[in-house]
């Protein structure tokens, strides 16, 4: 079969994969800040023989086999780490630092498996141009910056990522979960959530702790903001329906006897539905007013829309034909239905800006007898770590091996096959 063609030196090739990983994960940079790992990733594209643009959208990078006539094949990795501080013991744990968006010192760590991602797409680019007698067409390989900071898909397509090489015909991608390495989980339509991250000024008049009948006090009005947002999606979306209304930050005042001039929340929202997300955020905007007016605020409130997710939805056909693929690969003991994820990715602006299909599937990374003890035991939440966790460390084996080969054999699945009718 090409397929098992194609992976034979796979295993030959794995010690220097998991050497890439290692290196990746003790060298985490932050989104658009990825210099090293894109000069790394690039460098290995152009040893595979791949036509190699760097600095799409900053430190994005894409790798373009051209193979004869044939579909158009995408394949997507995200290669930013987080502002997180790495717990996880590992003798190959990251210490770096960098500088955020604030200018502020932090550490760094890939706490959400994208230097996993990279490797494995790494791996599988070297593969299927190793390979290339055995398949027609045009297989773009995408490093994708700034994923954590829901920019860096846009971004690329903006940057001309297109232009350059023309669009797919469909794209992939997959993610690192916290589920038994091994497994590989697919779903078509929606499997991952829209978020919106939206930052409220609530405007007051400041005045002397000791004559609040001086001021309006964005202190109180806050509070009462952040209770009538909870009622959203208790009393406004219907039980059917599912999201998520968080005030993950709340900032007012500077000393116990000042009442201030003014309060910032940042929120963050959750949805599945475009219907619903649309009725939230309206929501949000009707609260925060009406909250504001009733206690007399001097001025209306600023809410801006600090950062976006889409929904990430795939195509049923393109996703059920994929899962036959690793269905018949993998075998039905680590092949099953993904759950709703209510994380949030930008991987579907790429299908989206190319009007092609997209899939986006799950890879289990972690030992799988302690997941399936405490998933059995109804520990999981408690002792598993999830993605954006300090301690989020997946097992180098069997992880490498599977995301690479479910990205051999996407690829392969929609590319032509010379001599095969």
């Amino acid at each position: 079969m090409t397929l098992d063609d194609v992976l034979t030196p796979l295993d030959a090739a794995l010690p220097e994969l998991e050497a890439l990983y290692i290196d990746l994960h003790r060298h985490p940079e932050l989104s658009f800040a990825e210099t090293r790992t894109a000069a790394e990733l690039a460098r290995r594209l152009e040893r595979d023989g791949y036509e190699v643009h760097t600095g799409i959208a900053g430190t994005g990078v894409l790798g373009v086999l051209r193979n004869g006539e044939g579909p158009t094949v995408q394949l997507r990795a995200d290669i930013d780490g987080l502002p997180v501080e790495e717990k996880t013991g590992l003798s190959y744990a990251s210490t770096e630092r960098g500088t955020d968006e604030h200018g502020t010192d932090v550490p760094v760590m890939h706490a959400c498996g994208h230097d996993m991602h990279a490797t494995w797409l790494s791996g599988a680019a070297a593969l299927l141009a190793k390979g290339r007698d055995t398949w027609s067409g045009t297989l773009l390989v995408v490093f994708q910056p700034g994923e954590e900071s829901a920019g860096g898909a846009s971004a690329m397509v903006r940057d001309g990522l297109f232009d350059i090489a023309g669009t797919p015909d469909v794209v992939f991608g997959q993610h690192l979960v916290p589920g038994p390495a091994g497994w590989v989980l697919t779903r078509p339509g929606v499997i991952m959530a829209a978020t919106d991250t939206l930052r409220i000024t609530l405007y007051g008049r400041g005045g002397h702790g000791s004559r609040p009948e001086t001021t309006v006090d964005p202190a109180v009005l806050a509070a009462s903001v952040v209770l009538k947002l909870q009622t959203i999606v208790s009393r406004e979306i219907a039980a059917t329906d599912s999201a998520v209304v968080t005030v993950g930050s709340l900032h007012v005042g500077t000393a116990s006897n000042v009442i201030a001039d003014d309060a910032v929340l940042e929120v963050n929202i959750r949805s599945f539905d475009q219907a619903v997300r649309e009725r939230v955020l309206a929501a949000v905007e009707r609260i925060v007013n009406g909250e504001a007016a009733t206690a007399g605020a001097p001025k209306a409130p600023e809410i801006v829309r600090s950062g976006s997710y889409p929904i990430t939805e795939n195509d049923e056909a393109a996703n059920n034909a994929l899962a036959e693929v690793f269905l018949a690969h993998f075998g039905p003991e680590v092949t099953m239905p993904a759950p709703l994820i209510t994380g949030s990715e930008d991987f579907s602006e790429f299908g989206r800006a190319a009007g092609a299909p997209s899939v986006f599937w799950l890879v289990g990374g972690f030992d799988p007898e302690t997941v399936i003890t405490a998933m059995t035991e109804g520990r999981f939440e408690r002792d598993i770590p999830s993605n954006h966790s300090p301690r989020f460390a997946p097992v180098l084996h069997p992880t490498l091996r599977t995301g690479i080969e479910t990205l051999v054999a996407a690829a392969l699945s929609r590319l032509a096959h010379p001599g095969v009718a």
